[in-house]
């Protein structure tokens, strides 16, 4: 499989990939200029929305209202008038730190890992967000805290911590919230690129994009194997997520972050954003009840 252009969206690292199902659109940000993009579909427009923080995650939440995470915390956006309304801190008194990638249980909590943007080793961690917005802390001594997940039927949980080159598959507790160490899922070898952002399909396969990889690479979580590639004609490919109403799409984000003057020339669409037509069909999403009664 290859991936086709979608907007040439040219971020610097473009992240954070969500289909918003009522809309029926499609949403992105890149980090580095503060931007927040949506692309319709069917009409084929683009909006966008300069954030002033960092923003790294994009959760659906009600049809004019998204939840970001952005260096230093959680907020809510309204869309409709582009106000931003904080909702809680998150390492906020580290100035060097931001949130990264994140993902929503089945019991409506966020998942949300934070990093230190020049890759200290184990400067961040992996928190949980609660309904009414309590912050635990579920792994520390993290790196590049990235792509999460559930299997279809809730009892495991995948996690990147990009530098390991790992997933690492926990036990998941739906009612607690608690996660315990299972096995190292998916070892990736360092000639593929290192494991970015995660997506996971009704079969119980992991989709992840690889920094460095040129693609987004599906993986069988229960034995370690590669099953199939998608194909993207640049480099740093940083996330995806299924998109549609039958979710048999994947939108594919990129970055140019860092690349010599030479290897951008070589791959001009670096940091723009692609798309995959999928024989298997992603999983559902969670919905998220974050801060609302």
């Amino acid at each position: 499989m290859t991936a086709s252009l979608l907007y040439p969206a040219q971020c610097i690292l473009g992240e954070g990939p969500t289909w918003h199902t009522k809309r029926k659109t499609c949403f992105w940000v890149d980090i580095e200029k503060q931007l927040l993009f949506e692309f319709n579909m069917e009409t084929r427009e683009i909006n966008s929305w300069k954030i002033p923080h960092r923003v790294s995650l994009v959760i659906e939440e009600e049809n004019n209202s998204l939840l970001l995470g952005l260096q230093g915390g959680l907020a809510r956006f309204d869309l409709a008038t582009g106000e931003l309304k904080w909702l809680l801190d998150i390492d906020r008194e580290k100035n060097n730190h931001r949130c990264n990638d994140g993902a929503v249980d089945c019991e409506g909590r966020l998942w949300i890992g934070t990093m230190e943007r020049n890759f200290k080793e184990n400067a961040g961690a992996l928190y949980c967000v609660d309904k009414n917005l309590s912050l635990t802390m579920k792994v520390g001594k993290v790196t590049i805290s990235n792509g999460m997940c559930w299997s279809p039927d809730n009892k495991r949980f995948y996690y990147i911590d990009t530098p390991r080159q790992t997933v690492t598959s926990f036990l998941f507790d739906p009612s607690e919230g608690e996660i315990r160490f299972e096995k190292i899922a998916i070892q990736v070898p360092p000639v593929m690129g290192m494991p970015d952002g995660m997506a996971i399909d009704q079969e119980g396969m992991l989709w992840i994009a690889h920094w460095g990889g040129f693609g987004v690479y599906r993986w069988n979580p229960e034995n370690g194997k590669l099953l199939d590639k998608i194909d993207v004609p640049v480099p740093q490919v940083t996330a995806c997520a299924f998109f549609g109403d039958e979710l048999d799409g994947l939108i594919i984000t990129t970055a140019s972050d860092k690349l010599a003057k030479k290897d951008l020339k070589k791959y001009p669409h670096s940091g723009d954003t692609f798309v995959a037509k999928t024989k298997v069909k992603g999983a559902a999403k969670h919905g998220c009840c974050l801060g609302k009664p």
